[in-house]
């Protein structure tokens, strides 16, 4: 027998990726090709495995600091960072996709997209969706990071991108760490001061979504007085 040693198939995951697309790998093995060679403890994939495991799955896995995938053994710096960055890709290609395509009709239209970027992030984030005449989506910018309060919010802060980019209305778009997607007294303030601000720019608020966990709330669904669109 020659001197090669025979990888296993879970020793090989490039391979099988060339072979049979991405589709066919494991999350462990998706991650393995990602960090590349194993280290003295195992393979790529053994430490791709243990990370999932400690952390309950990707979901987990993706809301992992750095701290805690160093924890991992064979996880060093390198290649928290690089699963850091996979992940958030991941995040900003729902976003985008389908670029210049993405048409807002319904809350869920909004809701179902964001809520894979936002459902599980550690702190609170305030987004605004920015839309055209034809509820065409122009951009989506995000405004805070952190205490998503209406007495820290500056409402002018919503209105800046679309009062730059022309656009006739906006939602607003916001998480709760905790997982409970109810809206707080708080984000019941925000919505009505931001709509107050529309109507003077002739910008429409249209909805205001709070995003937890795997699911989103509409406030126009649950009864606040949005304005009609003519």
């Amino acid at each position: 027998m020659s001197g090669i040693c025979l990888l296993t198939q879970r020793e090989r995951p490039r391979e099988r990726l060339a072979m049979h697309g991405a589709a066919a790998l494991s999350a462990a093995e998706l991650i393995g090709v990602l960090w590349g060679s194993g280290t003295r403890g195992g393979t790529a994939v053994d430490s791709a495995s243990d990370a999932l495991r400690r952390h309950e799955g990707l979901v987990g896995l993706a809301r992992a600091t750095d701290v805690e995938l160093e924890a991992v053994p064979g996880v060093g710096p390198v290649r928290a960072a690089q699963l850091a960055a996979a992940f958030e890709l991941g995040r900003r290609l729902i976003a985008d996709w389908p670029q210049g395509r993405w048409t807002v009709r319904a809350a869920r239209d909004v809701g179902e997209r964001l809520v894979a970027q936002m459902g599980y992030l550690e702190r609170e984030e305030l987004r605004v969706v920015l839309l055209n005449t034809r509820n065409a989506v122009l951009r989506v910018v995000t405004i805070y990071q952190g205490n998503v309060s209406s007495s820290l919010v500056r409402i002018g802060e919503l209105f800046r991108d679309a009062v730059r980019l022309n656009a006739s209305g906006l939602i607003l778009v916001h998480n709760h760490p905790s997982g409970d997607p109810t809206p707080s007294p708080d984000d019941l303030r925000l919505t009505a001061e931001t709509l107050a601000a529309g109507r003077l720019l002739d910008i429409q608020l249209l909805d205001h979504l709070i995003v937890a966990g795997d699911s989103f709330v509409s406030l126009r669904d649950r009864g606040v007085a949005f304005d009609r669109q003519s």
